[in-house]
């Protein structure tokens, strides 16, 4: 894979103090890295050095192979997407002039723009009839948090930043938002860094998770490896041991663990679902075997509420 960004050595200083200290990573093109530790661990500095809205003490970052300080700030900004708690969108703009910002600073003509504006809204399932017009005070918090992440992809950035995006959402509705983001990124093949403390949305969105402690990267790696193969103590205490075999389970593929098709059977689930998932459905439904159908609704197969639970232990 194709390296993104890369960062060597970085470290942010304010005064004596490491608040960032000789972080080296690198993130593959079209991959979400999400960034976890606790309050003051140094994540959204390190991420905000990427688009230099903080400035680097020391060490370099690399984006597409080049120095970001050898651009302009405002030039390299306007390549890269930012999306933040809260949104930040501009209160007296509409929905459609807060998506175009970015645009009209590139000199896009406005039936361009128009398009774009037109394209994300519908991407983030909103009317551009009904919300185009709207300010930000007359939508909910799930439609400024999708209105937000429209405006950092307006400009087809090729990487989109994101320092808590979802902090401020329900859980219900946090959950949907997730999933729209890894469908959008799936989509337009976007480099995504987040940064988050929730453990449970980074082990949902990331392909890598970076785990950092007092201003220090304590280990990045797969979820898989971070669950099974922690680094540090930090790292085994952050991720949780009481629930460590389902957080497991939610990363492995129910079609891998498929067994042999049983007909007859009442009720049916998706290969899609993970093996946490699959549990969850059959514990809900009471049932304990069922048939597994492909996209196409076609059986392949069957998975038992035994042989789910055994792989569960193994996990």
């Amino acid at each position: 894979m194709t390296t993104m960004i890369e960062l060597k050595g970085v470290t942010k200083r304010y005064g004596s103090v490491a608040v960032v200290d000789n972080v080296s990573m690198s993130m593959e093109k079209g991959t979400i890295t999400v960034i976890v530790g606790t309050s003051g661990s140094g994540k959204s500095t390190l991420m905000r050095m990427i688009n230099r809205l903080v400035p680097i003490s020391a060490g370099q970052i690399l984006l597409r192979g080049q120095d970001v300080t050898t651009a302009p700030a405002t030039e390299l900004r306007r390549g890269i997407g930012y999306a933040i708690q809260g949104h930040g969108l501009f209160p007296h703009r509409t929905v459609a002039q807060n998506i175009a910002t970015v645009p009209q600073l590139l000199g896009w003509d406005k039936a361009r723009i128009d398009r774009r504006v037109e394209e994300l809204l519908n991407l983030f399932h909103l009317d551009p009839g009904t919300f185009a017009a709207k300010y930000p005070s007359q939508l909910s918090g799930g439609q400024q948090q999708r209105v937000g992440v429209a405006r950092a992809l307006a400009a087809e950035p090729e990487v989109l930043l994101m320092d808590e995006p979802f902090g401020a959402l329900d859980p219900v509705i946090r959950g949907k938002a997730q999933d729209d983001l890894l469908a959008i990124q799936k989509q337009f093949g976007t480099t995504i860094v987040l940064v988050t403390h929730d453990m449970d949305e980074a082990f949902h969105l990331g392909d890598k998770i970076a785990v950092m402690s007092e201003g220090k990267l304590l280990q990045c790696s797969e979820p898989g490896k971070i669950l099974t193969e922690p680094a540090d103590p930090f790292v085994q205490q952050l991720t949780g041991t009481s629930d460590r075999a389902l957080k497991l389970m939610s990363l492995l593929p129910l079609k891998g663990s498929m067994q042999p098709l049983r007909p007859g059977l009442g009720y049916s689930l998706s290969q899609t679902l993970n093996l946490r998932d699959a549990l969850a459905e059959m514990i809900w439904q009471g049932a304990d075997e069922a048939i597994v159908e492909d996209d196409s609704k076609v059986p392949v197969g069957s998975i038992s509420m035994r042989h789910l639970i055994e792989l569960g232990r193994k996990a």
